[in-house]
């Protein structure tokens, strides 16, 4: 089926190209979305005589996408799912679920602008673009992991697939508390010095005063 196309539509053309596609992509997807219009002499005609219009209106939507596209472009969302030891997810993340925490973030998006060949079914870090405006596409990483502690670690480009994920979780907790009890440990040793220091300063006052007692006055 031919149609027109009224903004550009990734990997197929921009505004105004005459094109062919399915005709099932054509009556499921760019009629009723209104991104085209059957490839008619009236249609055509109707496009042509209202481009101008259609193209101002696309220039203002895309200068206020390319203003929200920077609260997100390239930041870094966590996705918590449970997981086999090898990394399989118990389940997928689909683009709904992307675009649901992206407008956590005030992001103004959903599913339909979030450019993904196939669901994530995988731990990792991910790389996903995001189609805020059909001309103005952003990528956002997604850290898909069994835990927060298995995000961060593997932000740090640590691997959680496989038996080591569970040694690389330990060894960080590990970390964790010997930092915590180094620092309970200076702490205490703190508390002891001043409490040391104390402790001389009132034994010096307590032998100044017994010295000035024992010392006979000028008087006398």
């Amino acid at each position: 089926m031919e149609v027109i196309l009224l903004e550009r539509i990734e990997k197929l053309g921009q505004m105004g190209d005459t094109i062919t596609v399915k005709p099932g992509f054509a009556r499921n997807y760019l009629l009723p979305q209104n991104k085209a219009l059957r490839a008619t002499k009236e249609n055509q005609k109707n496009f042509e005589a209202q481009r101008g219009e259609l193209e101002a209106a696309n220039a203002e939507r895309r200068s206020s996408a390319e203003k929200s596209a920077g609260t997100i472009d390239g930041i870094t969302v966590i996705l918590v799912r449970q997981a086999s030891d090898s990394g399989q997810l118990y389940g997928s993340v689909r683009p709904r679920d992307i675009a649901a925490i992206l407008r956590e973030k005030d992001a103004e998006v959903d599913r339909t602008q979030i450019r993904l060949d196939m669901p994530i079914k995988m731990v990792g870090i991910h790389t996903v673009r995001v189609a805020v405006h059909p001309e103005v596409i952003v990528e956002v990483t997604v850290n898909v992991a069994r835990s927060e502690e298995e995000a961060e670690l593997q932000a740090q480009g640590k691997s959680m697939i496989g038996s080591g994920a569970a040694d690389a979780v330990a060894e960080a907790a590990f970390a964790d508390d010997a930092d915590e009890s180094a620092d309970e440990e200076l702490a205490e040793d703190g508390a002891e010095e001043i409490a040391e220091d104390g402790a001389e300063d009132v034994t010096e006052e307590v032998t100044e005063v017994s010295e000035t007692e024992d010392k006979p006055s000028e008087t006398e």
